[in-house]
């Protein structure tokens, strides 16, 4: 049973032997006993001690070993894997790309999972844009993200109701204007996904090329400054009937 622990055959051979007795052993005995090796048997013992499973003492010019208590030993496995876990959860690997290809994505829940890996993993900053009810989706995430010190910035279409500081909403302002939904993420100025639907499907890239990031990173605060310039003089900009042919083009 030990051994599904982490203890080695022999450890727990000589655990169940120095534990069997009533009286503390000498390595002699424990030898005996445990059928351990005699050329192994200070070498396990010694294991046993860092692990705190066995205590020794010194009896004369002999020194002796006493096994301790099972009920503590079961304690101390449960802490140990208790705080392992812990670690465990703590601990960030990142799965994202480290090199230059353009990676395609075809599967909308796909693209989903591979969103909100990017919000968990990001360190520093999120640039989000997309339609609110897929936005909708990673609205919590987004919220914890800028409470832990991210920096998050995001222009839904449609608006989005949030706590966010960095928030841009746009609202299509042309009744004949034909929207089509898409997603960008750029998370750390590294990683970019970005999503649209093509033949009634969403498909997506991902990358980490930074040129590719750059152009990206410009489109963003692109559609957000449109976004705010029309929000403010989007009326007076509309009785042009050539401004509002370019905003249809570069915004819808």
């Amino acid at each position: 049973m030990l051994q599904k622990f982490g203890f080695t055959q022999y450890e727990s051979q000589v655990y169940e032997a120095i534990f069997a007795q009533d009286a503390p052993l000498d390595a002699t005995s424990i030898v005996n006993y445990s059928n351990v090796p005699k050329a192994k048997i200070y070498e396990v013992l010694n294991r046993l001690i860092d692990k705190g499973t066995v205590l020794t003492t010194m009896h004369g010019k002999k020194k002796l070993y006493m096994a301790v208590d099972l009920q503590s030993i079961i304690l101390k496995i449960r802490a140990d894997f208790e705080k392992d876990i812990e670690e465990l959860k703590t601990y960030k690997i990142k799965r994202t790309f480290t090199d230059e290809h353009i990676w395609t994505l075809k599967d909308a829940s796909s693209i989903a999972s591979n969103i909100e890996q990017l919000i968990e993993e990001a360190d520093s900053s999120i640039l989000f844009l997309a339609w609110n009810e897929q936005m909708e989706k990673y609205r919590e995430l987004l919220e914890q993200k800028e409470a832990e010190g991210v920096h998050v910035e995001v222009l839904a279409v449609g608006g989005l109701q949030t706590s966010l500081t960095h928030k841009y909403s746009l609202i299509p302002m042309l009744e004949d204007s034909k929207l089509e939904p898409s997603q960008l993420i750029i998370v750390d100025h590294e990683y970019l996904l970005f999503a649209g639907i093509e033949h009634a499907s969403w498909k997506a890239i991902k990358t980490t090329s930074k040129p590719i990031v750059k152009a990206m990173t410009d489109y963003f605060y692109h559609d957000v400054a449109l976004t705010q310039i029309t929000k403010r003089f989007g009326d007076h900009l509309l009785q042009d009937e050539e401004i509002a042919r370019l905003l249809a083009r570069l915004i819808y």
